[in-house]
């Protein structure tokens, strides 16, 4: 299959980017006042259940659940219930649009992972460069937590960067359901993560002792699950089938624009200096590990 990106990838990208972006400020503005892992499960859970609604048994989905329901169960650990919890505690000590910076380093992992485990994604000069350009933006955002000199601890700033690299395990192992209808995999792993979850949220936070939520809170939470789940992973699936895992995690490029600006606006966030050159430094990466930027650059000298 043709793994390049054309205008219609490269527009589904920009809209999941944007939509993504909004999960760090829905997520922002719920974790303050609902327990993280009840937030994951409240979130996979209202997607899964919006995705079988939108499928209404089509595409042969259970048949398809019943015989891959191992897969799904990792896909939606290392996809979901993993990373989702590992920001999300991360997110009840950094703003939206830092997680959303230290997350945007999914790509990183996704190439280093998939040349070893794949035989047609392996590195390149270019890819090699990329990925130590990002990690040096990776390591001067964290390096004031680790010599205590930030605002945010260590344990904040490095969970949205494991959340990244359970993504990029899941953007490899996703390559597998490529044959799958792209709701059918966002469903099958968003059902299974919600099994994962509910049993660690009931231990952990006992929510039926939970205070009700606020109207805000509702919607946010709603908009978390249904929007920026549901609907985002029917989009991100799509996308990687047409145009490969490491093109897909090229969408965490675009959030961290979009989860800063709404953080700005509507929260109040700034990033400090430090933050906004790690920020340069992981985007820079990401656009030599892309490639495209310098091959137009060569086809027009």
């Amino acid at each position: 299959m043709d793994s390049r990106m054309n205008a219609w990838t490269w527009s589904l990208l920009v809209l999941l980017g944007l939509i993504w972006g909004g999960s760090f400020f829905f997520a922002s503005i719920a974790v303050q006042h609902v327990p993280p892992l009840t937030l994951v499960f409240l979130r996979l859970l209202l997607a899964a259940l919006a995705l079988h609604l939108y499928i209404a048994g089509r595409f042969d989905i259970y048949s398809i659940l019943k015989a891959r329901w191992r897969e799904f169960l990792i896909l939606g650990l290392i996809n979901n219930a993993l990373p989702h919890a590992l920001i999300f505690f991360g997110q009840t000590r950094i703003g939206a649009g830092l997680a959303a910076i230290l997350n945007a380093t999914t790509p990183i992992w996704t190439v280093l992972i998939a040349n070893y485990f794949t035989s047609d994604e392996k590195l390149s000069s270019a890819k090699i460069a990329g990925c130590l350009v990002g990690l040096a933006g990776t390591i001067v955002l964290i390096g004031p937590g680790i010599s205590a000199g930030g605002e945010a601890p260590l344990w904040a700033l490095l969970l949205p960067v494991l959340a990244a690299i359970s993504y990029g395990f899941a953007a490899t192992y996703g390559k597998r359901f490529k044959t799958i209808p792209a709701p059918v995999t966002a469903a099958g792993q968003l059902t299974a993560s919600s099994l994962i979850t509910l049993p660690l949220s009931l231990l952990a936070d006992r929510p039926w002792t939970l205070p009700l939520p606020e109207v805000d809170i509702l919607l946010a939470i709603l908009a978390l699950a249904l929007v920026s789940t549901a609907f985002a992973y029917i989009l991100y699936f799509r996308i990687m089938a047409a145009a490969g895992a490491t093109n897909a995690s090229l969408v965490t490029l675009l959030v961290p624009p979009s989860a800063i600006l709404l953080g700005v606006l509507f929260l109040g966030e700034r990033l400090a200096l430090g933050e906004l050159a790690g920020m340069a430094l992981i985007g820079f990466g990401l656009v030599i590990l892309d490639g495209r930027a310098y091959r137009v650059l060569i086809r027009t000298a």
